[in-house]
């Protein structure tokens, strides 16, 4: 491995970036509310990104974006991400919404030795690869497939994992910050009643695979449920059991339970309650916006902190670092013409910094300057 130095995601995609509110960041495109019935999207609705509404949005920006560069056609897409469901999903979702032919590397860094195969979902082809390095060889294949990278072609990139630490090799760095806005978060509210292994042990758990579909794996919800359990409402032995009996189905059930003792709690914890039970009603997947907030900080405090001439293990370990094999090539891609677009998980609260924050300097995510770090040529 070697370090690259500083640099940021928006050298190579700009503002072309939308997280999870759906609005593009590069303000000569339309946000969410301006296009939802041209999408088909309803009222308070944000669809997920393997939905496919979120295809239908994504592909209308596509083509806009297309247009402020140069008058030419999307003829084909290409989809760089790290999960074979949730990003091979929305690939298939955005060639299907674009009515595009279209090819995807799924990557992620595994202790073997470096092998790619060629695999499809619902007929589209995907290119599953166990080391970033197989980018190159990637590129290779597209050529060989007569699929040309230039104008004509649009390149979807998944941010999280695969443009900032990459999985298998960075991802932990990223999810080290979350875990710490969390904790940050319920301790700040819960103060001196702040019990920090408990926290932990309730949060690890709930984390699991099989709380999801009573969490919805939604960090939000899974927050708020650390709050309450550290508040003493619900014991977390009690809880995970209503949970496995089928009597505490989901997250909705949970804090409608909440509400109805909401009277129990202290003061400043029953107005939080209050707040996010409200945006739960009215739809808002990130209604814990605290904890948020609290994610950038927790994430932008992890990128482009080392010295400059920090080894590389160590950048791995301590910063959320740029995959540079990414970075090297959609440079090279956007050389020959494609219309590079970002996407991202990430909340928009956890990934823009709010008025006060950018006023003393802080940035977005993607213009955040961290190290970027990857192979030795």
């Amino acid at each position: 491995m070697k370090n690259y130095g500083l640099t940021s995601v928006a050298e190579f995609v700009g503002d072309r970036i939308v997280y999870r509110n759906l609005d593009a960041v590069d303000e000569r495109l339309p946000r969410l509310a301006d296009i939802r019935a041209e999408a088909g999207i309803p009222d308070n609705a944000i669809p997920r990104k393997s939905e496919p509404g979120y295809a239908r949005v994504i592909v209308h920006l596509l083509r806009l974006a297309r247009a402020l560069d140069v008058p030419v056609p999307i003829k084909r897409l290409i989809f760089v991400g790290d999960t074979r469901m949730n990003d091979g999903t929305a690939f298939v979702n955005i060639c299907r919404a674009g009515d595009w032919p279209g090819l995807a590397f799924i990557g992620a860094e595994k202790p073997a030795p470096p092998h790619a195969e060629m695999t499809t979902l619902e007929g589209y082809p995907l290119y599953l690869a166990n080391r970033w390095t197989l980018l190159a060889e990637f590129d290779t294949f597209c050529g060989q497939q007569g699929f040309p990278v230039d104008e004509s072609t649009a390149v979807v990139l998944d941010l999280d994992k695969t443009t900032l630490g990459a999985r298998g090799r960075n991802d932990h760095v990223i999810d080290a910050a979350r875990v710490a806005a969390v904790k940050r978060t319920v301790g700040d509210l819960l103060g001196t009643a702040f019990d920090a292994a408990r926290f932990q042990m309730a949060y690890d758990q709930l984390n699991q695979p099989e709380f999801h579909p009573f969490t919805a794996d939604n960090q939000d919800y899974l927050a708020y449920i650390c709050l309450i359990i550290g508040s003493g409402l619900y014991e977390r032995e009690a809880l995970m059991a209503d949970v496995r009996a089928g009597r505490m189905p989901d997250f909705v059930s949970f804090i409608r339970a909440v509400d109805v003792r909401a009277a129990e709690l202290p003061d400043n914890l029953r107005m939080l309650h209050a707040d996010i039970y409200a945006r739960v009603q009215a739809g808002d997947p990130t209604p814990f916006k605290a904890f948020r907030y609290n994610e950038y900080r927790e994430t932008v405090g992890r990128m482009g902190t080392l010295p400059a001439d920090a080894a590389p293990e160590d950048l791995l370990a301590r910063e959320i670092c740029i995959t540079h094999e990414v970075r090297e090539l959609m440079l090279a891609w956007r050389e020959r013409g494609a219309l590079l677009f970002a996407l991202s998980d990430k909340p928009d609260e956890a990934s823009l910094p709010s008025d006060e924050l950018q006023a003393a300097g802080y940035a977005p995510i993607h213009r955040t300057l961290t190290h970027g770090v990857g192979a030795s040529c």
